[in-house]
C-alpha cells in the first residue's frame, strides 16, 4: 500500500539558503552520473593523470559513532553544493569547496534505526533519496524542506539501496529487502521485489513492476514457521534509461524461497508504462537465504542439495554504450561475469568471467557498478582472491589490462592488524578523462591511470581526521554502493567506512580532495 506523509513530519535545520543551481556539464547530479549509467565525468578537465598524484585532503565531515556506522550514500554535486546522507539519520547540503553547512534534514522517526541508504539525485529543484526503512523523500534543493515523502514498501525488512534516476517528470527507483537474513523462526518469505516510477512533483505512484509473483503459503519450515513461495528477486541496483527508445534497464536479485519470477535477470521496461520489453535471466535457478550459511541449514535452504544456493544477484547498475552503431547494455553479476546484450532485443553479444564464482555468498563477483569512458569499460571484482580492477574492450570483452588490489594493502597504514581486511573491491568504479577512481576493502582510496592500470595516487582513509563539523572521524572498509567516488570541478568526494567494520573509536567520514 502506498503511503504519503504530510510535510508536518519534517525535522529540518536550515543553516543557510542559496538559490538552486542549474546543472553544469561538470555536475555529478546522481549516483549513475547520467541516464546511461556511465559513472564517468567527461567534462572534468582540472584533474588528469598528470596531476592526480598531487591531490590533498581539503575538508572532511565526521559522523558521530552510532548504532550503524556504515556509509551508504554516495554524494551528488550540483553547482557549488554537495549533497549526501550519513549513518546518523541526517541528510546534508554542504559547500562543495569548503564543507560549510548550508542545510540539514533529519529523517523522521521509524520503527527501526533509519539512515540514508542510497545515493541522492538532484533534479528539477529537488533532492531525491531513500532510506533503509523503505521511505522515499523529495527535499527542496535550496532549503532542504520536505516536499513529499512516500512509503515504498511495508515489508518487515524492506529497504532502498537502489539510487533514484529522473527522466521526463518521473523518478525511478527499486526496492529490495533483508527478509532473507532474518532468523529461521521468521515465517519466510513474503517480500516481492519491485521497480517503481513516481511523479517527481507529487510523489504519486505512476506504475510499479513486481519481479516475482505474489507468494503463497505452501507449508511450514522444520521448526513450524510458515513457508511462502516464491519470494525475493529484489532490486538492489540502480536503473538506467535509454532516452532514445524510452527504455529502462535494471537488474534483479535471487529468489528467497521457491523458484519463480524474474530473478537474476536484466529487465528492459517501457519507461513510461513499466511494460516489459524483454528480460534475460542469467542464472537458471538461484534460491538463497542467510540460513544457507548456518550449521543447521538442512531443511531451511532449499537450494542446498541441488547446488542452487548461489546468491548470484545482478546487484550492479547497467552501462549503456554504442559499438559500431549498435546500442548495447552491459551489467556485472555477483557470479563474477560481466554480460553484454543487444539493448533492443536482449540477445547476448558477449560475456566475460572476471571473478571466480563462489557458491552461497556471491561475494567474489561484480558489485554495484562499473564505469564506461567512451573507450573502455572499467570493472572491479570483490572477494576474488584477490579483487582486481579491469579495463575491458566494450565491443569484444577482451581484457586490456588488469590490476590486482596491492599485496600490502592490509599490512600497511590503518588497515594493518584489522582482522576484517581483504584484498577486495566491493564498490562501484568511477572515471574521468585519463583516470579511474576506486577504493578498496583495505580502506585505501586509489587513482589509476586509465591507459595502463598503473596506480598513480593512493590515500589511506583509515586515519583520524578532524571534520568541519567539529567531530573526529576515521574511515574504514570501502565497500557498498555509498563509497564510490564522485569527481566534479576539480574536486573528488568519497565516503569511507562500511561493512565489515574496522575497529575504531570514531564514526565514519566523508572526504573531499582537491589540488
Amino acid at each position: 500500500m502506498l503511503k504519503t506523509t504530510a510535510l508536518l513530519t519534517t525535522a529540518l535545520v536550515v543553516l543557510t539558503a542559496s538559490p538552486a543551481t542549474a546543472h553544469a556539464s561538470g555536475d555529478w547530479a546522481g549516483w549513475q552520473k547520467d541516464l546511461n549509467g556511465s559513472r564517468h565525468n567527461a567534462a572534468e578537465w582540472r584533474l588528469h593523470a598528470g596531476n592526480a598524484g598531487k591531490l590533498k585532503l581539503k575538508w572532511a565531515l565526521a559522523y558521530p559513532k552510532s548504532e550503524f556506522n556504515g556509509v551508504r550514500s554516495q554524494p551528488a554535486v550540483v553547482g557549488d553544493t554537495v549533497y549526501f546522507g550519513g549513518p546518523d539519520r541526517k541528510f546534508y547540503a554542504r559547500d562543495a569547496r569548503t564543507g560549510r553547512a548550508k542545510w540539514e534534514f533529519a529523517l523522521p522517526p521509524a520503527d527501526r534505526y533509519a539512515y540514508n541508504s542510497d545515493g541522492p539525485t538532484v533534479a528539477e529543484g529537488k533532492v531525491f533519496f531513500g532510506d533503509n526503512a523503505s521511505r522515499l523523500y523529495a527535499l527542496d534543493q535550496r532549503t532542504g524542506r520536505l516536499r513529499w515523502q512516500v512509503q515504498m514498501d511495508d515489508g518487515i525488512a524492506s529497504t532502498t539501496t537502489s539510487s533514484p534516476i529522473v527522466h521526463n517528470g518521473l523518478l525511478y527507483v527499486g526496492t529490495s529487502s533483508a527478509e532473507n537474513t532474518l532468523p529461521i523462526t521468521h515465517a519466510c518469505c513474503t517480500f516481492r521485489g519491485h521497480i517503481d516510477a513516481y511523479d517527481i512533483d507529487t510523489g504519486a505512484l505512476v506504475w510499479r513492476h513486481y519481479t516475482v509473483p505474489e507468494p503463497v503459503e505452501v507449508g511450514t519450515w522444520p521448526n513450524g514457521a510458515k513457508r511462502f513461495e516464491p519470494s525475493g528477486a529484489g532490486v538492489w541496483s540502480s536503473p538506467v534509461i535509454d532516452r532514445r527508445t524510452g527504455t529502462l534497464y535494471v537488474g534483479t536479485g535471487q529468489n528467497y524461497t521457491g523458484k519463480g519470477g524474474e530473478f537474476d535477470s536484466l529487465l528492459a521496461l517501457n519507461a513510461r508504462t513499466g511494460a516489459v520489453k524483454w528480460t534475460n535471466q542469467v542464472t537458471d535457478a538461484d534460491t538463497w537465504r542467510d540460513a544457507c550459511n548456518t550449521p543447521d541449514a538442512e531443511g531451511y535452504c532449499p537450494g542446498l542439495k541441488d547446488g542452487t544456493n548461489l546468491d548470484y544477484d545482478i546487484g550492479a547498475t547497467p552501462n549503456l554504450f554504442v559499438v559500431n552503431g549498435r546500442q548495447l547494455v552491459g551489467v556485472g553479476q555477483k557470479s563474477g561475469v560481466y554480460h553484454v546484450f543487444d539493448a533492443s532485443t536482449g540477445q547476448v553479444v558477449w560475456r566475460r568471467q572476471l571473478g571466480v564464482p563462489l557458491p552461497s555468498g556471491g561475494v567474489s563477483g561484480i558489485q554495484w557498478g562499473s564505469s564506461y569512458d567512451g573507450k573502455r569499460l572499467y570493472i572491479a571484482t570483490y572477494y576474488a582472491d584477490p579483487g582486481k580492477l579491469f579495463a575491458v574492450d566494450p565491443g569484444t570483452g577482451q581484457v586490456l589490462w588488469e590490476t590486482p588490489a596491492p599485496e600490502d594493502g592490509c599490512t600497511t597504514g590503518g588497515a594493518a592488524g584489522q582482522p576484517n581486511c581483504e584484498r577486495a573491491h566491493g564498490l562501484p568504479v568511477s572515471s574521468t578523462p585519463g583516470v579511474v577512481w576506486l577504493g578498496a576493502a583495505d580502506g585505501k582510496f586509489r587513482a589509476y591511470e586509465a591507459k595502463t592500470g598503473r596506480i598513480i595516487w593512493s590515500y589511506d582513509t583509515v586515519q583520524d581526521v578532524r571534520g568541519v563539523n567539529g567531530l573526529t572521524g576515521r574511515g574504514g572498509t570501502m565497500s557498498g554502493p555509498g563509497t564510490g567516488a564522485v569527481v566534479s570541478d576539480g574536486m573528488v568526494y568519497v565516503q569511507s567506512g562500511y561493512y565489515p567494520e574496522f575497529t575504531s573509536p570514531h564514526g565514519s567520514v566523508l572526504l573531499a580532495f582537491g589540488l
